[in-house]
């Protein structure tokens, strides 16, 4: 079975940094898309960031420049690293998964269009 596991979530002062972890494991084909997504109770799940399989990376627009993805193939760990935090930045962090790619019809793979979910961690931040 496929499962993806988050951690690092905490409570940060606005300026702050943190580092999730998605543990990925039961997956072991080549071909995958990695996503980093948040949400916030009322509103829609937000793309933060993915990792092709092929290396290539992308990030959000509200993110970028701040927010890092990155994954190490030895330990099937996919990171966010997130820097200069906002309060905005609050929200449900979450790890998915899917065996397409992450680029779909010249966008990015969408929510609905992962297959596999972590539960997520939660990351808060005060001003």
């Amino acid at each position: 079975q496929i499962h993806l596991v988050e951690s690092g979530g905490g409570s940060v002062q606005s300026g702050g940094s943190l580092t999730l972890s998605c543990a990925v494991t039961g997956y072991t084909y080549d071909h995958y898309c990695l996503g980093w997504f948040r949400q916030v109770p009322g509103k829609e799940r937000e793309r933060v960031a993915d990792f092709d399989s092929d290396g290539t990376t992308t990030v959000a627009a509200s993110v970028k420049g701040r927010f890092t993805i990155s994954r190490d193939n030895t330990k099937s760990i996919l990171y966010l690293q997130m820097n200069r935090l906002v309060p905005e930045d609050t929200a449900m962090y979450l790890c998915a998964l899917d065996g397409g790619e992450c680029w779909v019809a010249g966008r990015r793979r969408g929510s609905h269009e992962y297959n596999w979910w972590g539960q997520g961690t939660q990351v808060t931040v005060s001003s």
